[in-house]
């Protein structure tokens, strides 16, 4: 920025924003002292100007207007000491700046101050607010965008001026406040996006200029009724957004909504709306976006729907309604583009020569009823101009599908009847009506038909493709080696469920550098995983189960380092676990081996994996001691809230839901892993021996445990009732001795256990959890007590009975025999006369000595003492 601005003293004016300067803002700018509008907003290269100081505004005594948007001001600490101290100060735009709660906030507050505009900076502390709430003439305020925590402060002034206020996108966690509704001018209010809760007020609905209200994504509850039951005629005619999305609100929409005179948006998705939806919905004439997804909404669409003359979008997906649809509910729909309304229960019923009012960019009809054994509509190929977006999953369709279907963007036509071959998805020719962030995406999904023959060749656009479960056969190199393109944008592959047999080409992987999920499950494929694999890095998600491939898992795959989830399950892969993998994947979440021929000890390598959730090594060879390192699992120590984002590979992230097959309960269940993912260790029908680790007892949020089918010993830790989050426990099959520990009392989510066939001992410990077992849990043991029929008390019983005649007998024989032995003494002493006189001479001889030894003794004592 030239510093010979500086010098064009007379400027009352001066607007640089997007001129292109970048660097540090020149200090002489301070000398305009009768500039009253300075413009420095850096909108097209944000943060490539800056500041050191803002002193230099001192010197703008005049100063009225200020807008440094972009404008990086972290090391102008003293910001609102300056801006105190001009006097005519009346609007001030510092949006996106890099401002914190490092920067020194000023005790004295300027009056004058109307516009505040303070949004997408690095606020968290409440203590600016204390400063922004004593302004007295502000009338918009804009602190949307930052991490400001706690309750939304209080004003403090008695005359509440404000027109506009945005506190968006923070972390406010109080009740909406009161003086809200002492601000009588109040036109826009948007608190979405916070964690407010409570009720909503009715005493809202008398702020009569308002024009928009935003509090979607929040935790507010209550009866949608008692807050539109009886609204004021003032809002009804002034409000035209009213955005309540993302709350917990239910209840009953009431007719008043349909007396909105000027309202253009609504919306109300994701809450637990119910009842139907009223029938005076068509007055709402102004409307252009309603939106009430993902609610419990029943019965039929009203047929006044079909007066929106002016409605562009109109979200109704994911709701309980019924009925059937006809043209009447499109009769002036003219201006409609997009129609969402998949995850009904609907039936289209209109004419096949039917042509439509609106020119539609994006359709889902997902779930909807068009009519047993019908195609494609034909009323479709008018729109296929301007569309777009096309889900008509699970609405049973059957037939061949058009060729200009195939150049749609989006395309969803999975769980369906269609049928014939495919010879080349291509993608989009051009961008139609797309929105910019969609124009870089194609992405097509057709699982679940019966599409037959070859894989089809793909254009370069395609982004995402899902052909899983059909019946394409054949080989995959003449897929996956086209030499149309050099490479490839795909980032989701999925082909599992087909037949697709041969092997996969070593060197073709390549071409394929953006992929992120690879799935090639259920099929027939055959050989060694090829090494080209590692050329993958942006891999997340790599799925060969249940095929053919042998040998070992390939070094390569080592520079994978942003996998996640490999399953390579029910095949016949050989060798050990590589120890590369606990050093070089450490993002990875899900491991199953299960079902293979691999072998060798499961060294303390894999417990370098602290990110694991689900571990599966289940029917292979391996052996030795389970590691006693597995306490380094430490995801399975915390509990994890939402694990959306965390496994979000797709655009459309229901398009694409990560899920994993584990043996839990007793039986082989599959788990939506974005939804809920199940921590689980399963080690299985090995050759394992020793003792249970106590260490595995400190994985608290462990909920599946199976050490069955090995050859363990030793005792169960009495720590296990440390894991109260455990659903499934199997130790059958083993040799573990001792008591069942008292503390499985402790566990109340255990709802299956097996512990049979081992060689415990005692009494089951008694607690309403173990009783709801069944015996097969606790057979080839020695316990007693309930579930089982053997009492322990009569089984205690009866090991004395066992063990009392054996002692008495014992003491009886002893005693006979000694008798036997004396008795047959005593007649040979009585009848043998030399016996006797031996005896006697015996006994003389002995009291002859003992009589000498005593003498002898006696008389040294006696010469010792001197006596004679």
């Amino acid at each position: 920025m030239p510093a010979f601005i500086g010098s064009l003293t007379s400027l009352e004016y001066l607007n640089l924003s997007g001129a292109g300067f970048y660097g540090k803002i020149p200090h002489n700018i301070g000398n305009l002292s009768n500039l009253h509008t300075l413009v420095l907003e850096d909108i097209y290269y944000p943060g490539s100007l800056y500041v050191d100081s803002l002193e230099w505004l001192s010197g703008l005594s005049k100063l009225e207007h200020l807008n440094m948007n972009y404008v990086n001001l972290n090391k102008a600490t003293n910001w609102a000491q300056v801006i105190n101290k001009l006097p005519f100060f009346i609007e001030l735009y510092l949006s996106s700046c890099s401002l914190n709660d490092n920067n020194d906030i000023a005790n004295n507050i300027t009056n004058s101050l109307a516009i505040l505009d303070l949004s997408s900076n690095n606020f968290e502390s409440l203590s600016i607010t204390r400063w922004i709430f004593q302004l007295t003439n502000l009338i918009f305020l804009d602190l949307s965008y930052n991490s400001f925590e706690g309750p939304i402060p209080s004003i403090t002034n008695t005359s509440c001026k404000l027109q506009h206020i945005d506190l968006s996108f923070n972390s406010f966690n109080s009740t909406i406040p009161d003086w809200l509704y002492t601000c009588k001018g109040l036109e826009f209010v948007d608190l979405s996006s916070n964690e407010l809760s409570g009720i909503i007020p009715r005493e809202i609905g008398n702020l009569c200029k308002m024009k928009s209200l935003g509090l979607s994504d929040n935790k507010l509850a209550g009866e949608i009724s008692n807050l539109f039951g009886n609204i004021s005629g003032c809002l009804l005619g002034s409000l035209e957004y009213l955005h309540l999305s993302v709350n917990q609100l239910s209840g009953h929409l009431t007719h008043q909504f349909g007396e909105f005179k000027r309202l253009r948006s609504l919306e109300l998705s994701r809450n637990s709306l119910s009842g139907v939806i009223p029938d005076n919905f068509g007055n709402l004439s102004s409307l252009e976006s309603l939106d009430m997804g993902s609610n419990k909404l029943a019965g039929n669409l009203p047929e006044s729907m079909g007066q929106l003359s002016n409605l562009k979008q109109f979200y109704m997906s994911d709701n309980m309604l019924e009925g059937v649809v006809t043209e009447t509910h499109f009769a002036h729909l003219s201006n409609l583009t997009a129609l969402m309304a998949s995850g009904n229960q609907m039936t289209l019923k209109v004419s096949p020569y039917w042509i439509p009012p609106f020119k539609l960019h994006r359709l889902r009809l997902g779930s909807w009823n068009f009519g047993s054994g019908s195609g494609i509509p034909t009323w479709l190929e008018t729109q296929k101009r301007h569309i777009w977006e096309l889900d008509l999953s699970s609405t049973l369709i059957s037939g061949n599908v058009p060729s200009w279907v195939w150049n749609i963007r989006y395309l969803n036509l999975s769980h369906n009847q269609l049928h014939g071959k495919i010879p080349v998805i291509n993608g989009p020719k051009d961008n139609y009506h797309i929105p910019e962030i969609y124009r870089d995406l194609s992405l097509v999904y057709l699982s679940s038909n019966k599409f037959s023959g070859s894989l089809p060749r793909i254009g370069n656009t395609v982004t995402e493709l899902d052909l899983s479960n059909n019946s394409f056969s054949g080989g995959i190199s003449h897929f996956l080696c086209d030499t149309t393109n050099q490479t490839y944008r795909l980032e989701i592959l999925h082909l599992g469920g087909n037949h697709l047999t041969g092997e996969l080409p070593e060197d073709c992987l390549m071409k394929w550098p953006s992929l992120k999920v690879l799935n090639l499950g259920n099929n027939n494929l055959s050989g060694r995983i090829p090494s080209s694999i590692g050329f993958l890095a942006n891999l997340r998600s790599l799925n060969l189960y249940n095929n053919n491939f042998s040998g070992h898992i390939p070094f390569s795959m080592r520079n994978c380092t942003n996998l996640v989830k490999i399953d390579l399950a029910d095949n016949n892969l050989d060798g050990n676990i590589p120890t590369w993998m606990g050093t070089s994947l450490s993002n990875l979440w899900i491991l199953i081996l299960r079902s293979n021929k691999l072998s060798g000890e499961i060294t303390s390598t894999v417990c370098q994996l602290n990110s694991l959730q689900i571990l599966d090594l289940s029917d292979n060879r391996f052996s030795g001691i389970i590691p006693r390192c597995v306490d380094n699992f430490t995801a399975m120590t915390t509990r994890k809230e939402d694990l959306s984002f965390d496994l979000q590979y797709s655009f459309y992230w229901f398009a694409f839901i990560e899920s994993a097959s584990i043996t839990t309960k007793g039986s082989v269940l599959a788990y939506d892993t974005i939804l809920r993912l199940v921590t689980n260790i399963d080690l299985s029908n090995n050759n394992l021996s020793g003792d249970i680790p106590r260490e595995i007892t400190s994985l608290v949020e462990l909920r599946s445990l199976n050490l069955s089918g090995n050859h363990l010993t030793g005792l169960i830790p009495d720590s296990i009732g440390n894991m109260k989050q455990l659903e499934s426990l199997d130790f059958s099959l083993n040799s573990l001795s001792g008591e069942i520990p008292s503390s499985f009392t402790s566990m109340s989510s255990l709802n299956y256990l097996n512990l049979s066939y081992n060689d415990l001992t005692g009494r089951i410990p008694e607690s309403t959890q173990l009783l709801g077992f069944n015996e097969s849990s606790f057979i080839g043991n020695k316990l007693c007590g309930r579930p089982l029929t053997s009492n322990c008390n009569k089984l205690e019983d009866q090991d004395q009975e066992d063990e009392k005649p054996e002692i008495e007998w014992f003491y009886v024989f002893l005693s006979l025999g000694y008798a036997a032995g004396l008795s047959a003494f005593l007649t040979a002493w009585f009848l043998k006369k030399s016996w006797r006189e031996a005896y006697n001479e015996l006994l003389d001889n002995m009291w002859d000595n003992v009589y000498v030894y005593f003498y002898i003794r006696w008389t040294r004592l006696n010469r010792a003492l001197g006596r004679n």
